[in-house]
C-alpha cells in the first residue's frame, strides 16, 4: 500500500472543507498547520447570518459579468483563508502553512491555477503565514514561499515606467 505524502493528506482536508462552501462561481477550502496540528479551517461563504449565494440562487458578480479576479467588493463571500485565518489566534499562524483548493461548484472538478487574492495575500502576511500550498491537480500542487514570493515581489506596487 503507498502511503500519501503530507502535503496531499492535507490538501485532502482543505478540499473536504471546500464542500462547504456556499458560492456559485468557486468552492475554496483552506486550512492552516502548524507543527503536523490543524489550527483553523475555512471556506468562501457569506457572513455569519447573512444568506449565502447558494440559498438565494444569485451571484452578484456573475450578474454583472465581472471577470475572475475583479471586484471581490461586491461579493457576498468572506474567502476561505480569511475565514481560517479569523479563526485562528496569531500566535498560533506565526510560522505556519496554509493549504488551498479551489472547485467548480458545478463539476466539482479542481481549477488549477488558483490562487490568493490581493486582499487574501495581505492578511496571510499580516498572521504571519509562511507558505501557501495550492492544489492544482489530484497530486499536483504548488507551494508559495510567503516572504520571497508575496512580501519580496510586491504586487501592489505600481510598475516602474
Amino acid at each position: 500500500m503507498k502511503r500519501i505524502d503530507k502535503e496531499n493528506y492535507y490538501l485532502d482536508i482543505a478540499q473536504t472543507v471546500s464542500e462547504r462552501s456556499t458560492c456559485l462561481r468557486r468552492c475554496y477550502g483552506s486550512i492552516i498547520v502548524k507543527n503536523d496540528e490543524i489550527i483553523a479551517t475555512g471556506y468562501n461563504g457569506a457572513p455569519r447570518g447573512r444568506k449565502n449565494c447558494v440559498d438565494l440562487n444569485y451571484c452578484t458578480r456573475e450578474a454583472m459579468n465581472i471577470p475572475s479576479g475583479e471586484r471581490y467588493e461586491l461579493c457576498r463571500s468572506v474567502h476561505a483563508e480569511a475565514n481560517c485565518i479569523i479563526s485562528a489566534a496569531r500566535s498560533e499562524t506565526l510560522g505556519a502553512t496554509l493549504y488551498m483548493t479551489c472547485r467548480d461548484p458545478g463539476t466539482g472538478d479542481l481549477i488549477a491555477g488558483s490562487t490568493s487574492c490581493s486582499m487574501c495575500r495581505r492578511l496571510i502576511i499580516n498572521a504571519g503565514i509562511k507558505r501557501v500550498v495550492i492544489r492544482d491537480t489530484r497530486e499536483d500542487y504548488r507551494v508559495v514561499d510567503v516572504d520571497q514570493e508575496w512580501v519580496e515581489q510586491d504586487d501592489s506596487l505600481p510598475k516602474q515606467v
